[in-house]
């Protein structure tokens, strides 16, 4: 009888165990996925804003390292989202959209009507909304993992959300209409 009782003492301890290796490979595997979103992500906004300033210096651009950041971002993103929270996807898919206006920024920027106002319009994303947006993505991230937790953090993030989408149609509608213009004007 004793040494039945020890031996499903030990089983139970040993699936215990089992259970608490899965759930750490589990968080492991959510870090790690984390991870590379994020750094994915700011690489993407790094190799677009180099290529604008690389544009506005009258360089050729290396179009093979923004054109690697983009595939580097889209495979993470893609992935990650079969994986993420929803409150990490709206983020990651906010910031998507609005990497995508930023590699439509960069590329319009060489047949611009209004190169100053262009290049101008660029650095200001990259270095603004863009930047925001990497920023909380990465909050966002880390929010989840319950590495840094705030208080506020619901509220701070529809208020980014919703400030990164909104900056991001204007842009658009910015682009469509100069792009119109200048289909007018050919």
């Amino acid at each position: 009888m004793f040494n039945e009782f020890a031996s499903q003492k030990r089983e139970k301890r040993a699936d215990q165990q089992r259970v608490q290796e899965r759930d750490e490979r589990t968080q492991q595997a959510r870090r790690d996925l984390y991870a590379r979103l994020n750094a994915t992500a700011r690489a993407y906004r790094v190799a677009a804003r180099d290529a604008v300033r690389a544009t506005e210096r009258g360089e050729d651009v290396e179009s093979a390292v923004l054109d690697a950041a983009i595939e580097a971002w889209a495979e993470e993103y893609s992935q990650a989202r079969m994986a993420l929270s929803k409150n990490v996807l709206d983020v990651a898919s906010t910031l998507n959209s609005a990497l995508g206006v930023g590699y439509t920024v960069v590329k319009q920027l060489p047949s611009s009507l209004s190169p100053d106002a262009a290049y101008s319009r660029a650095k200001a994303w990259f270095r603004g909304p863009l930047s925001d947006g990497v920023h909380l993505l990465r909050v966002t991230l880390r929010h989840d993992l319950g590495v840094e937790v705030r208080p506020d953090f619901e509220y701070s993030l529809m208020r980014g959300v919703a400030a990164l989408d909104s900056e991001r149609r204007s842009l658009e509608r910015q682009l469509d209409s100069e792009h119109t213009q200048a289909s007018q004007s050919s």
